[in-house]
């Protein structure tokens, strides 16, 4: 699971602005005046994504995160004692309270997942990063995050890396995304063995014939 808020921990930044007061002023836009506390779960995002942009220029590089002077900054905006920030921002997982890898890579290794062989996946994952759950790689390229069902259960295995969800994976192919990603090259998002959605594993069960006119098989 995530990290625990730290709120006076060292790494923690005294400051924190954002880069796009349109974004901002348009997160706002969507919601009625005296409704503003209304944007926070979107203004939170904003932050993580704002450092996480920041973070994969470094040298060293790190993913996206929400500092405490980010939730301030945020409880202001929307005119809110910062507690309120601070209690969505440690209920909803999709929220790192401390810094991460560059490439979170999320496991999923609830019932159908764990079925379909995650502990494997995992397994595979430590062993070729030399870290184990809830760790990051020294050269700040990959973290590793175990959560609950991420709703691609007909697909699994599978984990999410940020924004993607990577399907049918094998002990092996995890590894070839992990590499791919080391590299700075873009794998295949979605299943790894051209599965199409969420049809069977032995093909289409039914429209056989329109399901190869459409090039789905």
């Amino acid at each position: 699971m995530k990290p625990k808020f730290e709120p006076n921990a060292k790494y923690q930044p005294k400051e924190f602005s954002f880069k796009s007061k349109k974004k901002i002023k348009d997160i706002l836009a969507n919601y009625p005046s005296n409704q503003a506390r209304s944007a926070i779960m979107p203004l939170l995002d904003l932050a993580q994504r704002e450092v996480a942009a920041v973070g994969a220029k470094e040298k060293k590089p790190y993913g996206g995160w929400i500092p405490r002077a980010a939730m301030d900054e945020i409880a202001n905006i929307v005119g809110q004692p910062p507690i309120k920030v601070y209690e969505v921002a440690t209920f909803y997982s999709m929220y790192n309270l401390a810094p991460v890898g560059k490439y979170l890579v999320q496991f999923c290794t609830t019932t159908p997942c764990w079925l379909c062989g995650s502990t494997k996946i995992l397994e595979a994952a430590e062993a070729h990063l030399n870290i184990k759950m809830g760790e990051s790689t020294k050269d700040g390229l990959f973290t590793l995050m175990e959560v609950e069902c991420l709703g691609a259960c007909v697909n699994g295995p599978m984990v999410q890396i940020n924004d993607d969800y990577y399907e049918d994976l094998t002990p092996e192919n995890i590894v070839s995304v992990l590499e791919s990603l080391a590299a700075g090259k873009k794998p295949t998002v979605g299943s790894q063995t051209k599965r199409k959605g969420s049809m069977a594993i032995t093909g289409p069960t039914s429209l056989e014939a329109e399901a190869k006119k459409a090039g789905v098989v």
